[in-house]
């Protein structure tokens, strides 16, 4: 149990570290307010897509230390949410066509995972999804079931030798769902772009020209922050920031968030951060909860209200190159995507044409 504890206590500091650090990167403070979204009191570990909150007698003195009102940039913030310091959102929802980079330099945190299973879940709403697989990696690819061998071009092509876009362009076995496919091709091309003129802005040209064919375009980044991940920030106008709901998950986010910002100021100042999921979210452990406490707590209504849980089914879905509404549909994974997607597309209508 003291163990544990340690582990709670570490979760906080590192949350307090990412709010310092984002203090110092950010030159816009916004008061984000009461937002109204605690986790739910009600919602059983079974279900996995919200997150219960610890009250009642397994509460202890120490707990209350690092729990409700824990100072946030040196200030006590009670049950409100603490002051955020990125970007400034505009309410609501952006317009259509938009264009999300999924970015974490984090590995593991399910950037994958999300951007393939949130494209998936808004295809099967109606609306045209296009995924861009910027990680040499190539697990978006291969999870929607392209074979990586068999293309005659990916995202490399388009990033060094300038071949248009749609000519790159692949369909999945989902309506409405496209795939820019990477290979191993691109674990070279962070080198090769160096001396490349305008290298930071290639994707967004690129992106640019088959824009208004897609709704939204969800750009799967590397778990870096490298020139793959600058051209994505370049492209977008929206971040989503997937969080493994662990200790470790969080120590990297302030050098994120500060990338972020200076790629605003200096490539695309529309860039800001809209959505920041928690991820594999296990409702057996209280470090869990209290890392997905602290995050709310602290970035407000920019934290998604759908949790995704850890489940071996999510897991198992790449293998057979499927989407997990595709793999297994009734599932609590593709539940919580579903209802992932509802909340990122803000009800959004379908563009006609």
């Amino acid at each position: 149990m003291v163990a544990l504890r340690g582990r709670q206590a570490r979760a906080v500091l590192a949350v307090n570290l990412v709010a310092r650090q984002d203090g110092d990167a950010m030159k816009h403070p916004e008061q984000s307010g009461d937002h109204g979204t605690s986790t739910s009191s009600q919602a059983s570990s079974s279900e996995g897509t919200a997150v219960p909150q610890r009250q009642g007698k397994g509460h202890s003195e120490r707990d209350e230390a690092h729990a409700p009102g824990l100072s946030m940039d040196g200030a006590r913030v009670g049950g409100r949410s603490a002051p955020s310091r990125m970007a400034p959102r505009a309410t609501g929802k952006p317009p259509l066509p938009r264009v999300l980079a999924v970015a974490n330099q984090k590995g593991g945190v399910g950037k994958t995972t999300t951007t393939v299973n949130l494209g998936a879940a808004l295809a099967e709403m109606g609306y045209r999804v296009l995924v861009v697989d910027l990680d040499p990696q190539g697990n978006a690819t291969t999870g929607l079931g392209v074979n990586a061998r068999n293309l005659d071009a990916s995202i490399y092509d388009v990033l060094l030798h300038d071949v248009p876009i749609e000519d790159c362009i692949e369909p999945t076995n989902l309506r409405n769902l496209f795939l820019v496919p990477a290979t191993i091709d691109l674990a070279g091309a962070e080198i090769e772009l160096v001396p490349t003129f305008s290298r930071e802005l290639r994707l967004k040209r690129a992106v640019a020209a088959v824009l208004d064919d897609f709704d939204f375009v969800l750009i799967d980044c590397p778990p870096s922050l490298g020139l793959l991940t600058v051209n994505a920030l370049a492209a977008a106008n929206e971040v989503a920031v997937p969080i493994q709901c662990e200790y470790y998950a969080l120590e990297g986010l302030g050098q994120l968030l500060s990338n972020i910002e200076r790629v605003r100021a200096n490539l695309n100042p529309g860039l800001s951060v809209t959505t920041i999921i928690m991820t594999m979210f296990d409702a057996r452990t209280r470090l869990g909860e209290q890392v997905v406490d602290e995050v709310r707590r602290h970035f407000g209504d920019r934290v998604c209200r759908s949790v995704v849980p850890r489940t071996v089914r999510l897991s198992e879905a790449p293998s057979y190159g499927q989407p997990i509404i595709v793999f297994d549909p009734t599932c609590r994974g593709a539940t919580a995507y579903r209802e992932l997607a509802k909340e990122v597309s803000g009800g959004a209508p379908q563009r006609v044409g």
